[in-house]
């Protein structure tokens, strides 16, 4: 990734990159976890990882329930044919899956200041938090059905190893949150944990840790739904479409499936290294960004 400094922005006609590391300022958003990105948080890490199966459940099933109801309108097995060839490799993907371990999550030690990430099966780097770089990119395409923008969160680290394999130099993971102010919020999520603490962040949600049954789950976000956007709204949206449209109940399924629990950082090294240690020993941050994180914070003073 270009490590350029923070808050820099490269606009072009379709395409804007905002630089919101290094050094971590803040970038005058809330933290929001939009892709439940946090599976656990206490006092000495928060692992962070990204698992987008429901994305893709939400992508499909629309589609195949269309397919179906065309088939059944037309009565034409044709249709039904059709859909099964289109059909057939995106749902062969998913499956496969289904039986592939989930991604190693990215761990921020905030009382070491230090970043351990998974870059290869078995092989881990261990980086200063200072050095992580972060981007948010938003890219634009223009067609027939108009104007279409794409996001992504970028978050990359520099191999500590300066004898490293040149072509093992960097390592980068993106998120797909959409760009902009999502990005914000979502690099927020990490920024603040290090920078200000745990409560800072919002909990890890149901979906990684499970205290209620799938149907109870559902019902508690359809509450909570209702009490944001009201009952009549809630019901048509989070339940007639959230049932039959998206196939939430199968997203919430598939997604216990697969993280319950979520994967664990398990090398000797690393469980070691996540251990509390005590207050006296914390890592303090630099000078350079101390001075930063002082004058961003009187202008966004002024901004308010």
């Amino acid at each position: 990734m270009n490590s350029k400094v923070a808050r820099k922005s490269k606009v072009g006609p379709l395409l804007k990159e905002d630089y919101l590391s290094p050094l971590p300022l803040p970038t005058g958003e809330l933290p929001a976890d939009s892709l439940n990105i946090i599976w656990r948080k206490n006092n000495v890490f928060m692992d962070v990882g990204y698992y987008c199966i429901a994305s893709g459940v939400m992508v499909m099933w629309p589609s195949m329930m269309l397919c179906l109801w065309i088939a059944y309108i037309t009565n034409d097995p044709a249709v039904l044919l059709l859909g099964g060839a289109i059909f057939s490799v995106p749902i062969v993907l998913m499956l496969r899956s289904l039986f592939v371990p989930v991604p190693l999550p990215i761990r921020f030690n905030r009382q070491r200041r230090e970043v351990c990430v998974s870059v290869a099966k078995g092989e881990y780097w261990v980086v200063p938090w200072e050095t992580v770089t972060a981007m948010g990119t938003e890219s634009s395409t223009i067609n027939q059905a108009g104007k279409q923008t794409q996001g992504l969160l970028l978050i990359g680290f520099t191999n500590p190893d300066p004898d490293g394999n040149a072509r093992n130099k960097n390592f980068t993971i993106g998120f797909n949150c959409g760009g902009g102010i999502s990005a914000m919020k979502l690099w927020e999520c990490m920024r603040s944990y290090m920078e200000i603490g745990p409560d800072a962040v919002e909990d890890p949600p149901d979906n990684v840790h499970h205290p209620k049954g799938i149907l109870a789950t559902y019902w508690r976000d359809l509450v909570k739904a209702a009490g944001q956007k009201g009952w009549p709204l809630a019901i048509v949206w989070d339940g007639f479409f959230g049932i039959f449209i998206f196939n939430a109940l199968l997203v919430i399924a598939l997604e216990r499936l697969k993280l319950n629990p979520p994967p664990e950082l398990t090398w000797p090294e690393i469980v070691e290294w996540s251990k509390p240690i005590p207050p006296e020993q914390w890592a303090k941050r630099s000078p350079e960004l101390e001075a930063a994180i002082a004058q961003r914070e009187a202008e966004l003073a002024l901004r308010d």
